[in-house]
């Protein structure tokens, strides 16, 4: 095990008792889960054990450490001074565990792909990434969101996922690493009778009035829903408020055809049922994917990932920003950003 109060480099003062051993990264892990849950339910949810367990593993860090680590209370939990302090040792410790466990490991296990931007082009990068590595075991995965994704990555349950990193929270950006893939244009779903369903490209203008959905109210794609925000913003369309998400094909034309909501898309998404979908002009609005991975990961699955996206990237223009397009100000991670 590595000991938190010896890890080199530079950072603020540990908590200021003295360890009389090496602190179980086990009850590490279980601290940063809820200092980054601020939910001891949702934390135990993460790991996929017990609540009480995870109650056992705080009150233990804390005999240990000889200092209290959260302020509990009937509403709320949150980080005392010395839970601050101890948790960017906590995060540097676990990401040095991680890759001391994926050094030694006897041979790569699978890569867990995860597959959860609706375009194409994560599962072009995938087919190739197995063209350039047949050796080796990449299995799809398919998540919701970029931000549920990312909560999977740093969990240890996925290794990899696409979507729009700039649209991350500053705090989850800092413990991941990031290659941008390709710029994808926006979309509206219409039901097939709507107005202006005729239409070949919709005016971003002519939505003016209408309320879209974009994920409003779903925590696994907060990213989504502040792209729709910004491009949405200064031209006279809502973004339709939270609403519970409608999961397959039939539950999707059910409520399309009971609220007839429009909902914001890229051009690649799937067919819908009763349902068109139109590309998005005036300007063109562009979605920005990239591939992301928790920081210090390596495996030649995530190799062959990376030149893939790479070699489709540079073949296919997928980098080229068409004139005229829209993205969100300051965007990290951008190419030349």
């Amino acid at each position: 095990m590595v000991s938190a109060d010896s890890f080199p480099g530079p950072s603020p003062s540990p908590p200021s008792s003295s360890l009389a051993h090496d602190v179980d990264p086990r009850l590490l892990r279980a601290f940063t889960s809820v200092a980054e849950e601020l939910h001891f339910t949702r934390a135990a949810a993460r790991l996929y054990i017990a609540q009480q367990a995870l109650s056992r593993d705080i009150r233990r860090l804390e005999r240990e450490l000889g200092a209290e680590l959260f302020v509990r209370t009937t509403r709320q939990v949150a980080l005392t001074p010395d839970g601050e302090r101890l948790l960017p040792y906590a995060r540097r410790v676990l990401a040095a565990h991680d890759e001391l466990t994926e050094a030694f490991r006897a041979a790569p296990r699978p890569l867990l792909v995860d597959l959860n931007s609706p375009g194409l082009a994560p599962e072009e990068v995938l087919r190739r990434a197995r063209e350039l590595a047949p050796d080796q075991e990449l299995m799809a995965r398919y998540e919701s969101g970029l931000t549920g994704a990312v909560r999977e990555i740093l969990a240890g349950r996925l290794d990899t996922s696409f979507g729009r990193y700039g649209g991350l929270d500053a705090a989850l950006r800092a413990r991941l690493d990031t290659q941008f893939v390709r710029y994808e244009r926006m979309a509206v779903i219409l039901p097939e009778d709507h107005p202006l369903a005729g239409l070949t490209e919709v005016p971003l203008a002519a939505l003016a009035g209408e309320r879209v959905y974009a994920g409003a109210g779903n925590d696994r794609t907060p990213e989504w829903t502040d792209l729709a925000a910004r491009l949405f913003a200064g031209r006279g369309i809502d973004v339709a408020p939270p609403a519970p998400l409608a999961v397959g094909q039939e539950e999707f034309r059910r409520i399309m055809a009971k609220h007839r909501t429009p909902v914001l898309a890229v051009v690649d998404f799937p067919p819908m049922p009763d349902c068109v979908l139109r590309p998005l002009v005036d300007p063109v609005p562009l979605s920005p994917v990239s591939l992301v991975w928790r920081k210090g990961l390596r495996h030649p699955g995530l190799d062959a990932l990376r030149a893939a996206a790479a070699e489709i990237g540079a073949r296919e223009g997928w980098h080229t920003r068409p004139a005229g397009s829209w993205l969100p100000e300051g965007e990290p991670g951008l190419p030349g950003g």
